[in-house]
């Protein structure tokens, strides 16, 4: 049942693209020129290109639970570099969202053991628990994309092949659809 809804979604979706433009596909396997590289969070209610109506081909996404970056994580690193070094992307935008379920999990403590490494980076981008017990959820996912930036300015690739490379985050607010800039601002 499920396989079918995804098919006839499919089958839609080549229809109107087609009905659009008919040289649409034709335009898409010439390769990709791609202005921006996005990292995400996973949160299926997120979805960087649904919720800037980007045609494809525009953005390069790569997407993790709360929007982390981090030197060991390979696929990171490795998406980023393709990024700066071979679609020679102009803006880097990290992106997070409210109600974010990884910021959620890292706040209160939680411990399961298949979570427990990428939620204790997760944990490590936000402020001091001990320090700051009243703080809101919004704030939170916030404080956790300006922490990525600096994480982003950090990162080894970043300083070799990203100078010039314009950097946003921004935070997307589930509950109106608004993308807020965080930074700069």
């Amino acid at each position: 049942m499920r396989n079918l809804e995804l098919r006839k979604r499919n089958e839609e979706f080549i229809r109107k693209m087609k009905e659009y433009d008919p040289t649409f596909f034709d335009e898409l396997k010439k390769g990709q020129a791609p202005e921006f590289f996005v990292l995400s969070c996973s949160d299926s209610r997120v979805s960087p290109s649904v919720v800037t109506q980007m045609p494809l081909g525009h953005m390069f996404v790569h997407r993790n639970i709360a929007n982390q970056i981090s030197i060991e994580d390979e696929s990171f690193s490795a998406s980023l570099y393709y990024a700066l070094r071979h679609l020679n992307v102009k803006v880097i935008v990290i992106k997070g969202h409210t109600d974010c379920g990884g910021v959620k999990a890292a706040w209160s403590g939680n411990n399961e053991e298949e979570l427990r490494g990428w939620i204790g980076k997760v944990r490590k981008s936000l402020p001091d628990h001990n320090l700051l017990k009243d703080v809101s959820m919004d704030e939170l996912t916030r404080e956790n994309v300006l922490s990525q930036v600096k994480h982003l300015q950090q990162h080894p690739i970043y300083k070799k092949y990203g100078q010039g490379v314009q950097m946003i985050g921004c935070l997307f607010h589930v509950e109106s659809g608004e993308l807020e800039r965080v930074y700069p601002l």
